[in-house]
């Protein structure tokens, strides 16, 4: 799976506080997390979005990180630990046969799918998973990079969704990206 994700390397440009310039992650994420509430991010590289989710979840919320490159986690926790947030992220190393959550079946309120799903061994594999540990009536934010992942290959990942029974909602506008909300049916 590694000649497939994104260089470790790239991480540290991907998180710069330029990029916000392009996507602003609390405007983003600001209406659909609450404090208390148990994110997921899967493919977070060096945390652009996790501070703010982390943020935003509060102390009595939680945020699972979980990457395949043992790199991005590193750069992860150091930028959690600098913003002392790092004990609101529980961050995990994924193989390339699991994501490692069957701790969380149906735990999870929200999942942020930040342009990695066209990095995961397949659309199938990756909604698989996520939607065992959705909670009933739990969202998920699906957007992938428009000049990464054609119209065609979207749709196939929204078809996977739907195949495990999340349905697919509002489709918000994010800059230079294709985007879906989905839902785990209550």
């Amino acid at each position: 799976m590694e000649h497939r994700v994104c260089p470790w390397w790239l991480g540290y440009l991907l998180a710069s506080p330029l990029r916000k310039l392009l996507q602003d992650p609390g405007s983003l994420l600001e209406l659909y997390i609450r404090s208390g509430m148990t994110v997921l991010e899967p493919g977070p590289g060096m945390g652009f979005f996790t501070l703010e989710l982390a943020r935003r979840v509060g102390n009595n919320g939680r945020v699972i990180a979980v990457d395949v490159q043992p790199r991005m986690i590193a750069g992860l926790k150091r930028r959690l630990a600098k913003a002392n947030l790092l004990q609101r992220v529980d961050v995990r190393l994924a193989t390339e046969d699991s994501l490692g959550l069957a701790d969380l079946r149906g735990k999870v309120d929200f999942a942020l799918a930040m342009a990695m799903v066209h990095e995961t061994p397949g659309e199938n594999w990756f909604f698989g998973q996520l939607a065992e540990v959705m909670k009933p009536g739990g969202i998920v934010l699906l957007a992938e990079p428009s000049g990464h992942v054609t119209e065609a290959k979207f749709q196939a990942e929204l078809d996977a969704a739907k195949a495990v029974g999340l349905t697919v909602g509002e489709r918000p506008v994010i800059r230079r990206s294709q985007a879906a909300l989905l839902k785990r049916a209550v």
